[in-house]
């Protein structure tokens, strides 16, 4: 391992830029983040908060600009020699070795691991070493039996082990329930205010910016735009750095309150995930008409299972799904007659043809009905268009053309395109999966907005989210999803946002 002190250095960037072609991802970025400071780096999808630091570590080489650590100025070529600088990243996504214990992942790590490992004397030295941190993780357990939140700690621990200082955190809590994102982000803070490490964040969790950071910088599309002492500024002027003259949709107001009548209920649902085991296990729950029911839960406890099942994606095993208390099959029949629609996760591959235009993608529901086929087969390209060219304007699609392939327009507008096609008929039920998944600003407000408006409207809308805001903002009710069914069900005037992180861990 490398000898570093064991204390946090400052770190410094100035007028660093980078550019991929045309593009210019940085223009003339400088941050300071202070010694044994916890610093935020905010800004949208695309503002330049992934190329900065990808220049930090050595993925990329900036076309110009200069690195300093404590001062002095640094070259970084590779991630390698970032590391011996003490400089290390959690990523969003894990890169620990599933099969391998906890002490194996730490061990294995390092550059200086041999060949033939004494575990007797490594072992003695992973206790001791863990002794003087301020959690810990289960050693000897395979990290695919780890909770989220133990592999989490144990990314952390991983960089502290082979000395990294300078802890950069790339939406760290994305996997946490907030009691371990809050207990996490909160031992990190203190373990910075002693001196021992500093850390830099990305986040877009403004109340885990509020409670746990120290300064903040803001990025947009590749300029520094601003930054300062958190709590100097409000979370309002923070997200109007991050969107500068972007219009952002005003929130829907919610109108009026469900009524008795329940329009869709899964009763006893079973659905296998991809290695044959049930991942969906006896789901049940039942969402009235002008009412959003959210699903809220840590990934992988079948929520993306259940959403491909209720969409025909998935075979279900077992169970029931009823509209109106008449049988429901996910067949296109069916969603046509029972008006069933949704946003799936990840529409570019799970709702649309890529290579397809805006236009043949948002006509995919009614394609094969007037006036858009003639005689029951031959597709008539100009109603196509012109349905097309209605709906781009109505729900702000921003493309060249209707012409344009799906998959030349942002995520954003994906999402916008894929929704306009699903709303734009009567919708008596709505299935939502991570609908706002890394967009903007002016994209999340808008897409929850018109989700609002079709539960306003008297739709029954089942969200399923990963983004527990996102969940208590919109939900008439919320129901936790542990182990592949309901561990939990409360009011969204009630809930409580300590008592779902509960329930989310599985206690």
């Amino acid at each position: 391992m490398n000898a570093h002190p064991a204390r946090g250095p400052s770190l410094e960037t100035i007028g660093m830029s980078k550019s991929f072609g045309a593009l210019r991802a940085l223009q003339d970025v400088s941050i300071s983040v202070p010694a044994g400071s916890f610093h935020a780096l905010l800004g949208e999808n695309g503002a330049g908060k992934s190329t900065l630091v990808k220049c930090i570590m050595g993925f990329y080489t900036p076309d110009r600009g200069q690195l300093l650590i404590d001062g002095a100025e640094v070259a970084v070529r590779n991630p390698r020699e970032a590391q011996a600088l003490g400089v290390g990243m959690v990523y969003q996504h894990f890169t620990l070795v599933p099969a391998l214990t906890a002490a194996e992942n730490l061990v294995v790590s390092r550059a200086d691991a041999p060949s033939f490992i004494d575990w007797r004397k490594e072992r003695k030295a992973l206790e001791a070493f863990l002794d003087r941190m301020p959690f810990r993780v289960p050693l000897d357990r395979p990290v695919s039996g780890l909770a989220a939140g133990e592999k989490q700690k144990l990314e952390i621990l991983k960089l502290l082990y082979l000395d990294q200082r300078f802890l950069i955190l790339d939406e760290p809590t994305s996997v946490l329930t907030p009691g371990e994102a809050d207990e996490i982000l909160g031992l990190l803070r203190d373990m910075a205010h002693r001196g021992e490490i500093t850390v830099a964040m990305i986040s877009h969790k403004f109340r885990e910016v509020e409670a746990f950071c120290d300064d903040f910088t803001v990025l947009r599309r590749g300029q520094r735009v601003g930054g300062g002492k958190v709590g100097a500024v409000s979370t309002r002027e923070m997200a109007a750095m991050m969107i500068g003259d972007a219009v952002v949709r005003p929130s829907a107001a919610r109108v009026k309150a469900p009524t008795d009548g329940v329009m869709l209920e899964v009763a006893g649902l079973f659905a296998e995930n991809d290695e044959g085991r049930d991942a969906v296990n006896g789901f049940d729950i039942k969402v009235k008409a002008g009412e959003i029911v959210g699903i809220a839960g840590i990934s992988g406890n079948g929520q993306s299972e259940l959403v491909e099942a209720l969409s025909g994606q998935r075979r279900i095993k077992l169970g029931q799904v009823l509209i109106r208390d008449q049988d429901f099959e996910p067949t296109r029949d069916h969603f046509d007659r029972f008006k069933v629609f949704g946003l799936p996760e990840e529409p570019l591959k799970n709702a649309s043809v890529p290579n397809m235009s805006v236009a043949e993608n948002m006509a995919f529901r009614k394609f094969d009905k007037a006036p858009m086929a003639r005689l029951g087969f031959w597709l008539s390209r100009e109603p196509i268009r012109a349905e097309a060219r209605e709906l781009i304007e109505r729900y702000n699609v921003r493309t060249p053309s209707p012409d344009t392939p799906i998959r030349d327009l942002s995520g954003g507008n994906v999402q916008r395109a894929v929704l306009a096609r699903e709303l734009s008929g009567d919708v008596d039920v709505l299935i939502v999966a991570n609908p706002c998944f890394g967009l903007d600003f002016a994209s999340v407000a808008d897409i929850r907005s018109q989700i609002m408006e079709q539960r306003n409207r008297g739709a029954a809308v089942l969200l399923v989210s990963e983004d527990l805001d996102e969940i208590l903002e919109l939900s008439d009710r919320i129901a936790v999803m542990s182990g592949g069914k309901v561990a939990y069900l409360t009011d969204g005037a009630n809930a409580d946002r300590t008592t779902i992180g509960r329930h989310m861990a599985g206690h």
